[in-house]
């Protein structure tokens, strides 16, 4: 509670901008020359005509604005406006963001869709409330286990340098629970990490895999979801608010529809990356369906282990849950699913 009213006051006391035009400036992990950015610059393009200049947007791809939190901060000041973030890169500000990432929650698209559906206006509502005006949520699809080994059972992880992002309490547990202890590493320092060898597994989207040149480091892919992630462009409400009604209204439509041509295009571009990797050697390894009931039983002992540490709130938890029993209760065909 107190880190995010401590967020907010920030955003309320960053420097004002002058009057005249207002420049967006705009942090992101995603490399340049990937579908994200490409997607961004033709939405930035578009907000610039219908606002006749009034609003542009300026990115910094790449990561060269550093990682989560520092774009938080740089934020706070002022110096950045928006940033590009993973779900769990707002955790400090809003930890019920990360809701949709417990491990092995969904266990399919067709359960994605009907909870997102239902509740991804109360998590951009939620953020909004805390300082942080969110254009809309993307997909970036199942992450899976990507190692130097075959990894089908949890016995496989012993000795296995695992990659967490810094800060991913999350992740953290999950993986203590399963007697493994990570490396936690900002996103930059992976590619590295695997190079040199301080880890030699990670968990990555195919799309991610291949964006960041991880998947030149590895040779296996575990092919069982292991958590799904999100991200969000979301923007200082405090500068969001110096737009004026009619700027508003153009960053909102027109970044809206994009994230929801991102959220349909990152399926599409997951599936194409899953044929990508095996056409470039990497191999696909299936448990059995005993050894995925181990990986659930890891699961649900961290899910237990959440309780109490505020990773999420129970209220939101709650909610998921309830669409997935009513989704997975649902007869088949049900149109209510």
């Amino acid at each position: 509670m107190q880190r995010w009213l401590t967020f907010a006051l920030c955003l309320m006391l960053a420097p004002a901008w002058p009057a005249g035009a207002r420049t967006l400036k705009i942090a992101t992990m995603s490399p340049d020359g990937t579908t994200w950015m490409k997607e961004m610059r033709e939405g930035a393009k578009e907000i610039e005509e219908r606002t006749e200049g009034r609003v542009k947007l300026k990115f910094y791809p790449g990561g060269v604005m550093g990682n989560d939190q520092t774009v938080l901060r740089k934020m706070r000041v002022g110096q950045l406006h928006g940033g590009a973030f993973p779900g769990g890169g707002l955790v400090e500000v809003y930890n019920d963001i990360q809701v949709y990432s417990l491990p092995f929650l969904f266990h399919s698209y067709a359960e994605v869709d009907y909870v997102r559906a239902r509740m991804d206006s109360l998590i951009q509502a939620g953020l909004e409330q805390r300082g942080l005006v969110a254009m809309g949520l993307s997909e970036g699809g199942f992450a899976h286990l990507l190692s130097s080994e075959p990894l089908k059972s949890r016995a496989d992880l012993d000795g296995k340098r695992v990659w967490i992002p810094q800060g991913d309490t999350m992740s953290q547990i999950a993986f203590e629970t399963a007697g493994i202890s990570p490396v936690p590493l900002p996103i930059s320092d992976v590619y590295t990490g695997l190079q040199t060898g301080l880890i030699n597994t990670v968990a990555s989207s195919p799309i991610g895999a291949i964006a960041f040149q991880w998947h030149t480091k590895v040779r296996f892919l575990t092919d069982v979801p292991l958590i799904y992630l999100i991200g969000t462009l979301a923007f200082a409400k405090r500068s969001f608010d110096k737009l004026g009604t009619e700027g508003q209204a153009v960053l909102r439509e027109v970044m809206g529809r994009i994230f929801r041509r991102l959220d349909r295009a990152s399926r599409r571009d997951n599936a194409a990356a899953r044929d990508a990797l095996a056409n470039q050697g990497i191999e696909f390894v299936s448990p059995t369906s005993e050894e995925l009931s181990q990986w659930r039983s890891i699961a649900e002992e961290a899910e237990q282990r959440y309780q109490g540490r505020n990773l999420y709130s129970e209220e939101m938890y709650e909610i998921l849950k309830g669409h997935l029993r009513d989704f997975r209760n649902a007869p088949p065909g049900d149109v209510a699913r």
